[in-house]
């Protein structure tokens, strides 16, 4: 698969376009406006050129060249594959892998998504080759990361997700773990709980988001505690994740708490915006 489309340009779809680029891929990101796919350019270029400044790449234009940025999905029609990393929402992943199934012209392309938690058997039915549609989510940073979950549905095809390993192993580099087609798959399964429960805490007046923090960090030699992370995941994602989680399995674990729902409301969302549980410049 020489050919990569990219369907969103924000943290998740920047990276994935990224290493595609980074592995020689011809790669072709879409976003919705022409500020979007400006902003995407622009976060990917600094990621190369900090990349370059620590030899990990010989030099970051000449990986930007094998990269175009558009917001004509129409264009995409070539591809051998196509991951989408749009916002968390089944609708509107659903209407995108209608409108992908009629623009992607061969059959033998394989329609991806970079989902976190909804089913890939809901967004595989509503095309006509649902046997080519597959999970292969990656985690932030990409770039960083050596994990990719590998989702087929119960109708994808053996074969395409075999074609999906040796793409994730052998062409980015990365390696690959095996899930079932369950809501949160293997990892958000178990991180979602914790990072809710960290939330729960700071809501009930528990501990404070940097005792919770520290005490993971220092005490179960965790790399960030749970607030932290959340505010890195983005709580718009965290809260999008547990609803998918909790319509799956109907469990109390996986309920957003009310101080989550509040501060996506109230649009703080950590990192991406300056301010969830923590404030950032």
């Amino acid at each position: 698969m020489q050919k990569v489309g990219v369907v969103g340009g924000g943290l998740m779809g920047s990276g994935i376009a990224e290493v595609c680029a980074r592995a020689g891929l011809d790669v072709i990101v879409v976003e919705s406006t022409e500020a979007s796919a400006e902003a995407a350019k622009g976060r990917m270029t600094k990621s190369l050129e900090r990349a370059e400044s620590k030899g990990k790449i010989e030099s970051a234009a000449a990986v930007l060249e094998g990269i175009r940025f558009v917001t004509d999905l129409e264009q995409l029609h070539d591809r051998d594959l196509v991951i989408e990393a749009i916002i968390e929402d089944e609708e509107i992943k659903t209407q995108l892998f209608r409108d992908l199934d009629r623009i992607v012209a061969s059959p033998d392309a394989i329609l991806a998504s970079n989902t976190s938690s909804i089913p890939i058997m809901k967004l595989g039915v509503v095309t006509s080759r649902p046997e080519r549609v597959i999970g292969i989510h990656f985690f932030n940073p990409v770039p960083v990361l050596k994990l990719v979950e590998l989702v087929p549905s119960i109708v994808t095809d053996p074969a395409v997700t075999e074609i999906a390993r040796t793409f994730v192993e052998g062409t980015l580099g990365k390696e690959a773990i095996d899930c079932k087609d369950r809501a949160g798959f293997v990892v958000n399964a178990l991180l979602i709980p914790f990072v809710l429960s960290g939330i729960r805490m700071v809501e009930s007046g528990f501990a404070s988001p940097e005792d919770i923090d520290k005490g993971l960090v220092l005490g179960a030699a965790h790399p960030q505690g749970p607030l932290a992370l959340a505010d890195l995941i983005g709580l718009d994602t965290t809260k999008a994740v547990a609803e998918s989680l909790y319509e799956e399995f109907k469990e109390p674990l996986f309920a957003a708490p009310p101080l989550l729902n509040r501060m996506v409301e109230a649009g703080l969302l950590g990192r991406k915006t300056g301010r969830g549980f923590y404030t950032y410049n």
